[in-house]
């Protein structure tokens, strides 16, 4: 008997509407669908009509239950993996079994669609032709911080995960080891209060502080300056800019569009050096 196909099929982060079709038929095909939190996975099954069988498959009974899987596999069934939302196997349960089924010649199919990571950084703004993926940070300062010194001289742009009871120590420990950089807070993805608050890192610390998060949480960090590479000039650019008779409006756009830099930051620079001018 042929061995059965192993999905890892990605359900919504939020919006209902980003379940693709392929989804749903194929959860509806599978023998059996091992679901992070069944109670969680039966309302969306529920929502479309999808009547499979469930079985629970997480961190605590990972181990445990890849063997029972992949003999069902072996047996002919064909399985789907899902997680609570999203795409499984990024910072989620899921990578054991398909290392086994794929040791052992079964078939393992990606079912693509929603992502936190890819929906936060599509709308950024940002640089994103190279970033890395350091997901969630530790629970503790102390180690949250070692981790962050490690990932200090990263030249890519950074992607975290956080929950939102952690997002002000987690962007405050940020602010101190990375130092002025440009960060986006995106907040309840897909969802009715969806957010991208873009800043510095200690103005999103500020911030967060006075408004406590609620909502899953990515996090985006712009790359620094490496240690061979000359800071951008901007108080230059907005000089010549400034010099040449450009308005302090049209200044601030051209050059906050130029370096990638907030233009909350590139406004405050600005002022300053209109006021010199006129002082």
């Amino acid at each position: 008997m042929p061995a059965g196909t192993l999905y890892i099929v990605a359900t919504p982060i939020g919006n209902l509407e980003d379940m693709t079709f392929r989804a749903v038929r194929i959860l509806k095909e599978v023998d059996l669908i091992a679901a992070e939190d069944t109670r969680h996975s039966r309302k969306l099954l529920s929502h479309f009509g999808i009547s499979t069988p469930l079985t629970a498959y997480h961190d605590h009974n990972e181990t445990l239950k890849s063997p029972y899987l992949i003999e069902k596999l072996k047996a002919g069934q064909s399985i789907a993996i899902v997680t609570d939302a999203g795409t499984p196997c990024i910072a989620d349960p899921g990578y054991r079994i398909v290392r086994a089924a794929a040791a052992e010649g079964i078939t393992v199919v990606p079912i693509p669609g929603a992502s936190a990571t890819i929906a936060a950084l599509s709308a950024s703004g940002l640089p994103t032709d190279e970033f890395t993926f350091a997901g969630f940070l530790p629970s503790k300062s102390g180690k949250r911080r070692e981790r962050l010194q490690e990932l200090q001289g990263e030249p890519r742009l950074l992607v975290f995960y956080e929950a939102p009871h952690r997002l002000t120590a987690t962007l405050a420990d940020m602010a101190e080891v990375f130092g002025p950089r440009e960060a986006i807070v995106c907040r309840e993805l897909t969802k009715i209060y969806e957010e991208f608050n873009r800043g510095l890192l200690l103005d999103l610390v500020q911030h967060y502080a006075e408004t406590p998060a609620r909502g899953e949480v990515v996090i985006l960090v712009a790359p620094g300056v490496a240690a061979d590479e000359e800071p951008m000039d901007l108080e230059g650019m907005l000089r010549s800019l400034l010099a040449d008779g450009v308005t302090v409006k049209d200044a601030v756009r051209r050059v906050a569009d130029a370096t990638g830099q907030p233009r909350s930051a590139v406004y405050d620079l600005a002022l300053r050096l209109k006021q010199e001018g006129n002082s």
